[in-house]
């Protein structure tokens, strides 16, 4: 077995939990901005709070959850976008001493029915009517379950109101009570293989976490002399959002809401908060480089743009081989050359951003090392990380200053990684998990004498650096035996403009076969300048026929035909279906973090994987 350790770069929780840095920092620097919220009337206004008024409306928010009878150690479920609210609820609930269980606000009926009840949650925070239904009808008979409080009825006022009576002190006695080794989440699995598990997380995973990534990567958050601030826009009820808010609250970062992660309204929202730190997933980065691609093919500045990309490319791979000692970085030619460009293009792309972003953090997949280099050409390095819910977020990250683009960095300080013999990813340190809640048999299936098997394959580098290839569940093994990895393609033709989503079939099969479905925005796009209108409308209706050109699907068979030199025949795609619409959350067969649900995609599209295979033979 390979393995690598690095040393702690933190002090772990010795004491307290983790609302005890709201209370400490409104203490010390009553003025510091820690928050900042959207103008009402005018969603383009942000206004700052300090961390005086956010402890006081915290302790407020407390008070109201204890005159509810809300107490020590019980477990209050919270469903909804990322919102300030969000921020609040959950930093009264930790500073009561009581459980914190982050539902989906996509969830369906019957996976909020088995988080409340696996859970045997008290109360439930939702943020509309239409969530509060959903609740209603999945848990009905839940005899644990005595309130359900809306953010959209005003229940922060009400509750708010309701505990003014309560004295600070009934607060306090339970937030000392609270030990850095009691639950501060019950964070749910995605459920991509199965139905979810609740994972087990203490104030310690959380404060470890985060501790270690403000310390290591603090330099970089903002320039010299200025607060960094962040906007919060991926899910607070995943583990990555929820690692994200509290580093924010921890490491004096100013924290921003943004509930809506489509590109039309995140977009206006970056413009606005002008974050000077970035922390998102790949797909974010991706869509940001394909629409900028997009407005310089309308603006017929789609030849400058490539040869930019090509540039920026070189120019990072240059820095990069010089900062891990292996060259002299850029040539005088390649630097003019960059600095031309970064006046014509790479600007604009930072300006996507807000225009401060020279730094972010990608996380919850792999980012393909085109994509990294690309950004870091254009001035935003960004660096890559790699972890589970179990992790409490991230277990590597790429160290500042020596990105390796195309792995995911190596073990953060505190934590060991090490390969298994079957290729299998083992982690441990302070930020695993304390098991899975009420289910003994899956706990002892992944934590091994203190290490973790998260079920990834992947390698190590001779720095230590790790490359994700795939996951043990997802190895496809075709009927001629050939055991398929499919991550290496399915990312290659991701990377392609018009390919939005791709699974790779062929379990029991004779040969390996894909689903594909296009970006509806890329192909209107696509067809327009390519002087075809027809069938663009009807992309984004589910399952219905959509008459794919012979053009575009011409364009599909080379991009696969592209990806498919990169392995073996008998790995290589032989057949596709081009498919009517994207896979989405809410048809079930993605994750609310954008996983795959392929076992639900494969049964889905049973019948369109069964006529593949039979018109192929």
């Amino acid at each position: 077995m390979r393995q690598f350790s690095f040393p702690p770069l933190v002090e772990p929780l010795r004491s307290g939990g983790l609302a005890d840095s709201v209370y400490d920092v409104a203490q010390r620097y009553p003025g510091l901005p820690q928050l900042a919220r959207r103008d009402p009337e005018d969603p383009g206004t942000w206004h700052q709070v300090t961390a005086r008024t956010f402890r006081d409306e915290v302790m407020a928010l407390a008070k109201g959850l204890v005159i509810n009878g809300i107490g020590f150690g019980d477990r209050v479920a919270l469903m909804a976008r990322t919102r300030y609210e969000w921020t609040q609820f959950s930093y009264a609930l930790w500073s009561i001493g009581a459980q914190l269980v982050p539902v989906y606000p996509t969830s369906s009926a019957e996976q909020v029915r088995w988080i409340l009840t696996h859970s045997q949650v008290t109360a439930v925070v939702v943020e509309h009517e239409d969530h509060a239904m959903t609740v209603g009808a999945a848990c009905g008979g839940m005899t644990d379950l005595q309130r359900i409080w809306q953010l959209d009825d005003d229940c922060v006022r009400q509750i708010t109101e309701q505990g003014r009576r309560v004295p600070d002190d009934a607060v306090n006695r339970l937030r000392w009570a609270v030990e850095p080794g009691s639950t501060a989440v019950i964070s749910y699995t995605s459920g991509t293989t199965g139905r979810p598990k609740g994972c087990v997380i203490t104030h310690a995973n959380l404060a470890a976490e985060c501790d270690t990534l403000v310390a290591g990567f603090s330099e970089i958050f903002a320039p010299l002399g200025q607060q960094p601030s962040v906007l919060a826009f991926l899910p607070l009820s995943h583990i990555y959002g929820l690692m994200v808010q509290v580093g924010c609250l921890r490491g004096g970062v100013i924290l921003g809401h943004q509930p809506d992660l489509a590109p039309a309204a995140l977009l206006p929202a970056l413009a606005s908060f002008r974050p000077t730190f970035l922390l998102a997933v790949p797909y974010v980065f991706e869509k940001i480089f394909q629409g900028a691609r997009r407005n310089a093919e309308r603006s017929g500045r789609a030849r400058l743009f490539d040869r930019a990309t090509e540039i920026a490319q070189r120019y990072a791979e240059a820095v990069e081989r010089r900062n891990l000692g292996q060259g002299h970085g850029p040539g005088p030619f390649l630097r003019a050359a960059h600095a031309t460009f970064d006046h014509l293009v790479y600007a604009r792309l930072r300006a996507v951003l807000g225009g401060r972003v020279r730094h972010a953090v990608s996380g919850g997949s792999p980012l393909s090392r085109e994509v990294a280099l690309t950004f870091a050409g254009a001035g935003i390095n960004v660096y890559d990380g790699y972890g589970l819910t179990e992790t409490t977020a991230c277990i590597t990250a790429q160290p500042v200053a020596r990105a390796r683009y195309g792995t995911v960095g190596r073990a953060l300080p505190g934590a060991s990684v090490r390969i298994a013999r079957d290729g299998e990813v083992w982690v441990s340190g302070e930020t695993v998990f304390a098991g899975y809640l009420d289910d003994t048999a899956a706990t002892d299936a992944v934590l091994r004498d203190g290490w973790l098997a998260t079920g990834d394959l992947g390698r190590l580098d001779e720095d230590g650096y790790l490359i994700i290839t795939g996951r043990k569940k997802d190895i496809i093994i075709t009927s001629g035996g050939k055991s398929v990895g499919p991550q290496l393609l399915e990312e290659r033709l991701r990377a392609h403009p018009l390919i939005s989503q791709c699974v790779m079939v062929g379990d029991n099969r004779p040969y390996i076969a894909a689903l594909i479905t296009l970006d509806p925005e890329a192909i209107e796009h696509w067809r327009h300048l390519n002087g075809s209108h027809s069938a663009t409308g009807t992309l984004n209706r589910p399952r219905a026929a959509t008459a794919i050109d012979a053009a575009v699907r011409a364009e599909i068979q080379r991009a696969v035909s592209t990806a498919n030199t990169a392995v073996s025949r008998a790995e290589s795609i032989r057949v596709f279906r081009i498919l009517p619409s994207e896979f989405t959350v809410a048809d079930g067969l993605l994750t609310p973090s954008l996983k795959l649900r392929r076992r639900a995609i494969v049964r889905a599209y049973a019948a369109e994987i069964d006529e593949l295979y039979a018109t192929a033979t």
